[in-house]
């Protein structure tokens, strides 16, 4: 009997319709690729985010025997051309020219090379998602970088946490984020989607 077929992402069963990743992952990977380019993405809110304070700080502290840096310094560097957002997806569109499946443009202002990266990645993607051997490390290098904006941004939130039931009755905490969840009663291993297919566990009376 052949061994079932798992995503190189998150470990969960394929279907028969699926080459090495599930549509879950696919879908996230888009997700987050969208919502770093235009100019109501995550990239152009980094400059927004650019002053001390512009986040979420609260009030200066005074009494300070230096004068405060006029940027944050994370910020500025998020946003220059060879950062850890533009760098990276940049080297993808690179490695992925070589597959004769993306088009480099190092033109442009930052953003409008951003935008060249994000869109020559998402047409890609369904062919990336089914044929490239290191698609698993660019899903989660992408995830870095969009919590890395986030953070920066301050729009990264806490996952929201539910409870789902494992097959011998434990009850697991998992997330939309979930990857792979191991359950520490019996061992069970869950890649996202079989995680997020368990059953709601029930609430115990306070």
């Amino acid at each position: 009997m052949d061994a079932a077929r798992t995503c190189i992402v998150c470990s969960a069963a394929l279907y028969d319709t699926e080459q090495q990743t599930c549509r879950p992952c696919t879908e996230r990977v888009a997700a987050n690729l969208l919502a770093l380019a235009g100019p109501d993405g995550l990239y152009a809110r980094l400059s927004a985010s650019l002053h001390p304070g512009s986040r979420t700080g609260g009030p200066a502290v005074s009494g300070s025997r230096t004068a405060p840096l006029p940027v944050r310094l994370e910020v500025l560097n998020a946003m220059t051309e060879r950062g850890p957002v533009l760098g990276p997806l940049e080297g993808w569109v690179r490695d992925w020219e070589t597959y004769g499946r993306a088009d480099v443009d190092e033109t442009g202002t930052l953003q409008q090379r951003l935008d060249h990266a994000v869109g020559t990645l998402r047409f890609n993607l369904a062919w990336a998602a089914g044929q490239h051997p290191a698609f698993a490390d660019f899903a989660d290098e992408l995830h870095v970088i969009v919590r890395r904006c986030r953070t920066a941004t301050g729009t990264e939130k806490e996952p929201r946490r539910i409870g789902v039931t494992c097959g011998c009755g434990h009850t697991l905490r998992v997330t939309l984020d979930t990857t792979r969840v191991t359950c520490p009663s019996c061992s069970a291993q869950y890649g996202h989607s079989e995680a997020l297919r368990l059953p709601l566990a029930e609430r115990r009376a306070a």
